[in-house]
């Protein structure tokens, strides 16, 4: 006899009942429970590599393209990172019951605010396997249950991984995965008001609207990142030529990539035809307006799409500017609030791109390619919010907390 699948509705359910227990285990017990976790993933490697194969064949043979096939790729480098991450994050401090505030009323009352789970997180993600296992271990170290629903191109992938997180978790019901059933499974997801505390779509654009439209639940938005650098009058060049280069070549078809490049008028004869030859030789496709191609007519005319468009791949829209309010003009126009940088020795230009600029990561001199919760110290991330209330950027341990006030008294009553 063939074993029920369980509905969207039973796994919700069982996550339900587990984060209540969650929430109150100690550290030690969550912790040890990520170990576990970390140490399956190696044995169990080859079975992984094994179910990512069939993933990768399916995917070459429906056409995906080479930036999403470098997402769902699975190797032991990259399974042996996803380990480590895990690992990251059972070291780090458990965010559970920290005071985030304290004092004690004229009355005797001590208050503390403090940090508590949410409760159940659902985290609906594209093509990126590895998120099954960053998402699970960070619900699991800040005491939320997890539900997981994948996208069909990485089904196998992800069964085995979540399986694994499943299998290792300290309480049954505290890793779930929803596969399969297409738009109506995910409306029915998506719909779990007493069930589900919050919805956490990580890909595009079109997975944001399909939610919209349909979600009754809380999201916080992981979506995309048309990123930008901008290159001022008074940036040190050679330093302006590396970060672009970085910023679109190191890995294309991720979030924070660079998809613009915006160079003051100033130094465009100056900076331009080098940046760009060395763009080209990286195998970048450059697009830009007139006063980028009067400078290198084999560059492709942008158009006003390019400029809207999260290319996530070596492709690259570039245009310059007047200055660096126009710059941050184009930059709110076109971003999506995800990450932008100024290569610049100006203060006043720093300053101003800081506070004008309206995205969850501002750099100066750097990369937009640290916008990670690796690289920001989290362990893991499950995706950069793009939106302002409760979190923004990275989304950590303490990202996946609410608060709670903890009133203690000795007998007091109101009169």
């Amino acid at each position: 006899m063939a074993i029920a699948t369980p509905s969207v509705t039973d796994v919700c359910r069982a996550a339900k009942t587990a984060s209540r227990k969650l929430a109150a285990l100690p550290t030690a017990q969550k912790d040890a429970a990520l170990l576990a976790i970390a140490d399956a993933l190696e044995a169990r490697a080859d079975e992984i590599i094994e179910a990512n194969a069939r993933d990768l064949e399916a995917g070459r043979e429906s056409g995906l393209s080479d930036a999403l096939l470098d997402r769902l790729l699975l190797d032991p480098g990259r399974i042996g990172a996803i380990a480590q991450q895990v690992r990251d994050i059972a070291a780090l401090p458990d965010p559970v019951g920290e005071v985030i505030d304290g004092f004690r009323l004229p009355n005797g009352l001590d208050v503390a605010k403090t940090r508590t789970p949410l409760g159940v997180v659902a985290v609906v993600y594209e093509a990126r396997p590895n998120v099954t296992i960053d998402a699970a271990a960070l619900c699991l170290k800040s005491g939320n249950a997890i539900v997981l629903r994948g996208s069909s191109s990485a089904t196998h992938s992800n069964a085995i991984l979540a399986s694994i997180a499943a299998d290792n978790a300290p309480v049954e019901g505290a890793v779930g995965l929803v596969a399969g059933g297409g738009r109506e499974e995910l409306k029915e997801l998506a719909t779990q008001d007493d069930l589900v505390d919050l919805i956490i779509p990580r890909g595009g654009e079109g997975l944001k609207k399909a939610l919209t439209e349909v979600a009754t639940v809380p999201m916080i938005f992981a979506a995309s990142g048309n990123c930008h650098v901008y290159v001022d009058a008074d940036a040190d060049l050679t330093m302006a030529r590396d970060i672009i280069i970085n910023a679109k070549t190191q890995r294309p078809g991720v979030c924070n990539a660079a998809e613009t490049l915006l160079v003051h008028e100033d130094v465009a004869a100056q900076f331009l035809p080098s940046a760009l030859e060395a763009l080209r030789d990286a195998g970048v496709e450059l697009r830009g307006d007139d006063a980028v191609r009067a400078l290198d007519q084999a560059v492709l005319p942008a158009t006003d799409e390019d400029w809207d468009t999260e290319f996530l791949s070596l492709t690259l829209a570039v245009k310059v500017v007047a200055d660096v309010d126009e710059a941050i003009d184009h930059v709110n126009a076109h971003g999506s609030g995800h990450s932008e940088a100024i290569v610049t020795s100006s203060y006043a230009s720093a300053r101003s791109f800081e506070l004008a600029v309206d995205a969850a990561c501002v750099y100066v001199n750097a990369s937009t390619r640290f916008t990670d919760g690796g690289e920001f110290g989290f362990g893991a991330e499950i995706g950069n919010s793009t939106q302002k209330l409760h979190a923004r950027g990275p989304i950590g341990l303490r990202e996946l907390c609410s608060f709670k006030y903890v009133v203690r008294g000795d007998g007091h009553v109101r009169s």
